[in-house]
């Protein structure tokens, strides 16, 4: 068979398993290919290895691959590929799992920005570089309010961080109970009132029909003027013109973006030139740990595949 293995940008795919042992012609792609592109690039491939989501499948280019056979995708979910269209031209979509603690990656992150926001860092940083000195006073984090839009696994390691700062932690999502929130350490409240109180409002949601704009213009209305934005889920789940709009008026003191609409990020974007944003090119899930599981993995589900016996089918 012929595979391709696409949006290696890190360049580490082929080192990071054994490929070889699958006796196949391995083609690793290290840039994005254009939407135009994609059918004719990869119209001779049997097997396609997708990078999370960087790379969409709609219906149309599932349709328009003549031998494609085979999706393997890194994690265990892909909203960008069409699991119907698939099923319609029988192609097999399975996934391939990164570390176990893959989720302490992100959350890890998430903290990591909000900490640089709310300490000024990246400004002081630069100030000190100009030759200047103390030009801002920061708060303390001890005392003030995380507010987290989900408390699921991944929001839940970011209310222990929040918890070890001495944080007060607030949480509300669509599925969340009282009994939910209080196994998870913080305290349920509705989504205006967590907008509107938190200091530093970390979103931890997955992307579905459900919750695509959840965070909607309202939401970021009644956030303080002092308050911080972080956002390592998708950037689907948020108005982006609302959000925009807030940091370009000083509505919000800020916001930590590892997401965005298109990604890569274009060179060119607006969003690398909104005031007050520290930005991160998706690094939640890109760590050691899940690069070095999500290879043998995507490797294991193609010889499980050649045998018949497919497996982490996710269609």
């Amino acid at each position: 068979m012929k595979i391709a293995v696409l949006d290696d940008n890190l360049k580490v795919a082929k080192q990071l398993a054994n490929w070889d042992a699958l006796g196949d012609e391995v083609v690793f792609f290290e840039n994005v290919i254009a939407v135009a592109d994609c059918s004719r690039v990869l119209a001779d491939f049997d097997v396609i290895v997708a990078m999370r989501e960087r790379t969409r499948f709609p219906a149309a280019l599932i349709h328009a691959l003549p031998n494609l056979k085979l999706i393997v995708t890194t994690g265990l979910r892909n909203n960008a590929i069409d699991l119907i269209a698939c099923a319609e031209k029988n192609v097999t979509v399975c996934g391939a799992p990164g570390d176990d603690n893959g989720s302490v990656g992100t959350a890890e992150l998430a903290w990591a920005l909000a900490m640089a926001l709310f300490k000024r860092m990246v400004q002081e940083d630069s100030n000190m570089k100009k030759g200047l000195w103390q030009t801002v006073m920061t708060p303390t984090l001890s005392g003030r309010c995380l507010g987290l839009v989900g408390a699921g696994k991944l929001g839940q390691q970011v209310a222990r961080y929040g918890h070890a700062f001495g944080m007060d932690v607030i949480a509300w999502s669509p599925n969340l109970t009282d009994e939910r929130a209080q196994a998870a350490g913080v305290k349920r409240v509705d989504k205006h009132a967590l907008f509107q109180n938190a200091d530093i409002v970390c979103v931890n949601l997955v992307l579905s029909d459900k919750t695509e704009g959840i965070i909607d213009a309202g939401c970021i209305e009644a956030m303080k003027s002092t308050a911080y934005f972080v956002n390592t889920s998708r950037a689907g789940l948020v108005d982006l013109a609302a959000l925009k709009t807030a940091l370009q008026n000083g509505k919000i003191a800020g916001a930590g973006l590892d997401v965005f609409e298109t990604e890569p990020l274009p060179a060119d974007d607006p969003w690398r030139h909104v005031p007050n944003t520290l930005l991160t090119p998706h690094l939640g899930y890109a760590t050691t740990d899940n690069f070095n599981a999500y290879f043998p993995n995507v490797v294991a589900a193609i010889d499980a595949f050649k045998k018949g016996q497919p497996i982490r089918v996710i269609q």
